[in-house]
């Protein structure tokens, strides 16, 4: 697939690093072409990238991702024009700047604020629970880290799961779009534990059924 990426930070290179991998073809979209960051993300890349603004990186991808830093999202959404029918993985956690909380939640997520900003997208909420540094090797003493996706279209979601296996995922689907605001705290214990509790990154959630 041809797959859009706005954000070359953390979570949007190490996406495109695996799904190149997997043969898929991908464009950065930014604000500043000559920044440090997507610089560095092409350069890892080996020549295998491309990057240019939001508005061409959405009319690239069959499927467009969204790895921005929260404050940036709406804007970053903003800038990509018409996002009519298109898959939009949201891939951000709306956290506070001390890495402690949340700053949406409870009877909302950022997922369903995506897709206010984005109405004509079919948004798919994924990649958001596991630090983006195990993305391609999410193994952990022989099981395979979940990767927990939820959405209100099915086609759009299956499509995302593709992708999440792609990026060395268990895909679980749990259920409808306005689920995000379970996966979001979710991840917000992922984040803790890896910063506040000084666990570091190497640690998962897997979801057991009998």
């Amino acid at each position: 697939m041809k797959i859009g990426i706005l954000g070359a930070g953390n979570v949007g290179a190490a996406l495109a690093r695996v799904w190149i991998a997997k043969g898929h073809e991908v464009m950065f979209g930014v604000p500043d072409l000559k920044g440090e960051r997507v610089q560095k993300a092409l350069a890892d890349l080996g020549g295998k990238g491309r990057a240019s603004n939001n508005a061409e990186a959405a009319k690239f991808g069959e499927v467009v991702a969204i790895a921005v830093p929260w404050p940036a999202a709406k804007q970053a959404i903003a800038n990509c024009g018409n996002l009519a029918g298109k898959i939009l993985v949201d891939c951000l956690n709306p956290l506070a700047p001390d890495l402690k909380g949340l700053t949406v939640g409870g009877n909302t997520s950022a997922a369903e604020e995506v897709a206010l900003w984005a109405a004509s997208a079919l948004v798919v909420k994924a990649f958001n629970t596991i630090g983006a540094g195990n993305f391609g090797h999410a193994e952990f003493s022989g099981q395979r880290a979940d990767g927990f996706y939820c959405g209100d279209n099915s086609a759009a979601k299956s499509t995302v799961k593709r992708l999440i296996e792609d990026a060395g995922l268990n895909p679980v689907d749990v259920g409808p779009l306005r689920n995000a605001r379970l996966l979001e705290p979710l991840a917000m214990l992922w984040i803790d534990l890896a910063v506040n509790q000084c666990w570091g990154p190497n640690h998962a959630f897997k979801l057991l059924r009998r």
